[in-house]
């Protein structure tokens, strides 16, 4: 039996930084819009709502307190309103959703994940990923989280995967999604990533590299490790980044204590990219984009950086096949009696209750949605 086709939507987008409740509007909006142009599956960037914690790489810890109280109070809990009206959406349209969040926990009044669901066309959440490793500077906002969202959603347009930004450099975590017949694997990144204060002046006697040559090139980064696994695993790749407008970088900039250099500095990174990779690693060709802005069509768009647009891109999971031949390397291609790995899938809670009078079997935890669970595990949805 041949392998479905589907039409996915990469929906390269800026949120309306730290509201929740209006990004959230403007992602239902997005959903609708890519279901109109025949979307099976539509995805977001990382930590798409309420917005990704850029401050924390362009100021000290000492100056962004403010803004970690306001990433807190505006993220989302995978079981709130912000959510259930996205789940809404996706079984309005009948399309798979794969959304970044800032996810916020009952069980802390400051623990943040940086997290990817994948919603079913028929509104329940298939995967709930918390980035295993927060790199760098999310470090300061976000907690390490676990194994259990390493999964792929069984869906009827295919085996779908998802991690998330440096997640992708981690080949262990990605073998775990070959193993589990990955065919369409999405990469979420931010829209900037600074690790270097960018300066105008070229290198001099006392600085011969210039410091904007040096900055880390998020866009060569993202296409190598996300075109890797593509080929390392036979499948589909969607590099879904995120976008700062205007509105963005001002709300962020306003903010600070100086917003005019901040506004500079925001607009001075280069932008990360949004687009389909083929099972080889090259980018799908013949696509087209939704400019959000004029509200248009652009016919042979393979890629999108600078402008507010939803992607589009037709793939056929047949093309997965062919290269099994050479290379399977959760099959035909791989030493099971030289290598092995084991993942812990367990879901992390900060405390299990055993009363006395109960027996082991009876114990409970408390879930990341803040009820009591049997069993030690998290309610989903």
């Amino acid at each position: 039996m041949a392998l479905p086709s589907l039409r996915a939507a990469a929906c390269h987008i800026s949120p309306h930084i730290l509201s929740a409740a209006r990004t959230t509007q403007k992602t239902i909006h997005c959903i609708n819009t890519a279901a109109r142009q025949s979307a099976h599956l539509v995805v977001f960037p990382e930590a798409s709502i309420p917005a990704f914690p850029l401050w924390s790489s362009l100021l000290p810890p000492t100056h962004t307190h403010h803004f970690f109280r306001r990433m807190v109070q505006e993220s989302v809990y995978v079981d709130g309103e912000e959510i259930s009206a996205i789940r809404q959406a996706a079984r309005d349209n009948r399309v798979v959703v794969s959304l970044g969040i800032s996810e916020r926990v009952r069980y802390s009044s400051g623990t943040l994940f940086n997290t990817n669901i994948i919603i079913g066309e028929d509104g329940e959440i298939l995967v709930h990923h918390r980035k295993l490793m927060p790199t760098f500077f999310e470090k300061l906002t976000w907690a390490p989280g676990d194994g259990y969202g390493l999964r792929v959603a069984q869906t009827r347009y295919g085996k779908i995967g998802a991690l998330i930004c440096g997640e992708n450099t981690n080949p262990l975590a990605r073998y775990a999604l070959m193993a589990q017949g990955e065919q369409v694997h999405i990469s979420t990144w931010p829209a900037i990533w600074p690790t270097r204060v960018l300066v105008e002046n070229a290198g001099n006697e006392h600085n011969p590299v210039s410091t904007r040559s040096r900055n880390y090139d998020n866009i060569a980064a993202n296409h190598t490790r996300a075109a890797a696994h593509c080929f390392e695993a036979k499948c589909f790749g969607i590099m879904s980044a995120g976008h700062l407008d205007d509105a963005a970088m001002a709300d962020i900039a306003a903010m600070t204590e100086a917003p005019e250099d901040m506004r500079k500095r925001l607009a001075s990174y280069p932008r990360g990219a949004s687009q389909f990779l083929d099972p080889t690693g090259k980018t799908v060709e013949g696509g087209f984009a939704m400019d959000l802005t004029k509200d248009q069509l652009l016919d042979g768009q393979a890629m999108v950086t600078n402008m507010e647009a939803i992607l589009f891109a037709d793939l056929d999971l047949n093309e997965c096949i062919e290269g099994k031949q050479y290379h399977d390397v959760v099959g035909g291609y791989q030493r099971f009696d030289v290598f092995s790995l084991h993942v812990n899938r367990q879901r992390h809670e900060p405390v299990q209750f055993h009363d006395g009078n109960e027996d082991a079997s009876s114990s409970s935890s408390l879930g990341h949605d803040g009820q009591t669970n049997s069993g030690g595990k998290g309610r989903e949805g």
